[in-house]
């Protein structure tokens, strides 16, 4: 092999190992706390640079202020309907968050709301494909036992964090944010439990289960809690429109997913806009609708690669530019200055560190002794307080949830970002747990080598 291709090599590797968000979020940090230093806006300006300003000669983003949703210049462009809102008249509710949708074509609209729905699309296709024949959700009774964990790593996190701002007395300004360290990063805690676990360990499929059913909780969380302005119900039926579309191309059997991207894709985006659900969940409700193979093989099975159905082909093509969305995402939403630390820091933290550990082996444990259920055979609960702290690296989601549950830009969205950012604490201090309880990697079987998958491991639930 030349050294060309084995650098090429690298490289991919660390792109589909989410090395872009680590660097684009480093560079944010430093980028923002350079600018704090010298008196610069120099990151404010990129990030709410508005983008129609190229062809209109007008340029006002130094004229937006930091302390409010600056990324509202040129709304009619976007959606009449939000021009008063972005003249100033959101209304902000007791806790500070502004309650009406207020972004244009900013950067930070086009990354948050237009490119990251090619993220929650892929995410949707990943639990999608779980709950379908051979996919790790598709049998209750296998799954059981993960789920049940799922819960207990959203409810730990949420009851640490909202008992953290009742002791804190800062309910009012941080009770909004209660969601943010309910959040699981699949593709780093993936990582670290491999090097924690072994590839061939079954904990690993039990992480893949509880992460799986974490991002369709995220979604739902997302969708329901966290709308933009108040919901416009009537413009879901356009929705259902895009749903029906989509069954038609399916019927009429259209295989390129560019077609039900720029056509049903396109419409259901609008239409969740419009509603004020979050955009960047525009494109889940078509994913199910997309022609797919009737089994799962599992989340990284590299025989995935070979499928050729238009859902696949759609994660195959867009793998990759997602990387680079990601790397943008943590460019434009990590900028955070040294001296937010604060409440809501160790709040978001406390609720990815002790939360979701805490809650996770709780109802583990729940599932084994209150309703008779069974750990995966080789897991006892070591396995599953180290799992526990693996599933407390939040970092993606968690700062896209910090976002929408905070829309104004200021101190209390930057401190509950730094919690975020934190929490790749979660990854260290996890591998310390698993040394100290002599936990040992467990290498993939023969079987399991060739594929290097958790397609097989995830069998090990039904022992």
């Amino acid at each position: 092999m030349s050294s060309h291709t084995k650098k090429r090599g690298i490289v991919r590797k660390l792109i589909d190992n989410s090395f872009l968000l680590i660097a684009g979020a480093l560079a944010a940090l430093i980028w923002a706390n350079v600018a704090h230093q010298t008196g610069s806006h120099s990151y404010h300006d990129f990030v709410h640079f508005d983008v129609t300003s190229i062809w209109s000669g007008h340029v006002d983003v130094a004229n937006v202020s930091a302390d409010h949703a600056a990324d509202v210049s040129l709304v009619s462009a976007v959606a009449p309907h939000s021009a008063d809102q972005a003249a100033g008249h959101s209304d902000a509710g007791p806790q500070g968050i502004v309650s009406q949708a207020t972004h244009g074509l900013s950067f930070h609209f086009i990354i948050n709301d237009i490119l990251m729905a090619l993220f929650f699309a892929i995410a949707a296709k990943e639990v999608w494909e779980s709950l379908l024949p051979g996919g790790s959700l598709n049998e209750p009774r296998k799954a059981a036992t993960p789920l049940l964990a799922t819960v207990g790593g959203v409810l730990g996190p949420a009851l640490v964090y909202m008992v953290g701002t009742y002791l804190t007395g800062s309910t009012a300004s941080l009770g909004n944010g209660w969601a943010v360290p309910c959040a699981t990063d699949i593709a780093f805690s993936y990582l670290i439990a491999r090097v924690i676990f072994g590839a061939g360990h079954p904990a690993i499929a039990f992480l893949l289960l509880l992460a799986i059913a974490d991002d369709a909780a995220g979604l739902m969380i997302l969708a329901i809690f966290y709308p933009q302005a108040p919901i416009v119900p009537q413009w879901l039926m356009l929705t259902v429109v895009a749903m029906c579309g989509a069954m038609l191309l399916r019927r009429s059997k259209v295989h390129s997913h560019w077609a039900y991207l720029l056509g049903p894709g396109a419409v259901c985006w609008f239409s969740f806009y419009q509603a004020n659900i979050h955009p960047a969940l525009g494109l889940v409700p078509i994913i199910p609708l997309l022609p797919h193979a009737h089994t799962d093989l599992g989340i990284f099975a590299r025989e995935e690669l070979d499928r050729h159905d238009t859902l696949n082909e759609f994660e195959h093509f867009w793998k990759l530019p997602v990387e680079f969305f990601l790397g943008l995402f943590g460019l434009a939403n990590a900028g955070v200055v040294m001296s937010s630390l604060g409440t809501g820091t160790w709040l978001v933290l406390a609720g990815l560190l002790v939360g979701k550990p805490v809650g996770i082996t709780l109802m583990t444990l729940f599932a084994e002794k209150g309703l008779k259920l069974e750990k995966p055979a080789g897991m006892d609960y070591r396995h599953v307080v180290t799992l526990g702290m693996v599933a407390g690296l939040g970092f993606t989601v968690a700062l896209f949830v910090s976002v929408a549950a905070f829309t104004v830009p200021g101190a209390i969205q930057d401190s509950v970002k730094m919690g975020a950012l934190l929490s790749f604490a979660a990854a260290p201090i996890a591998v310390v747990m698993g040394r100290a309880f002599g936990i040992v990697p467990v290498s993939v079987t023969a079987e399991t080598e060739n594929e290097d998958s958790d397609a097989d491991t995830v069998t090990a639930l039904s022992a």
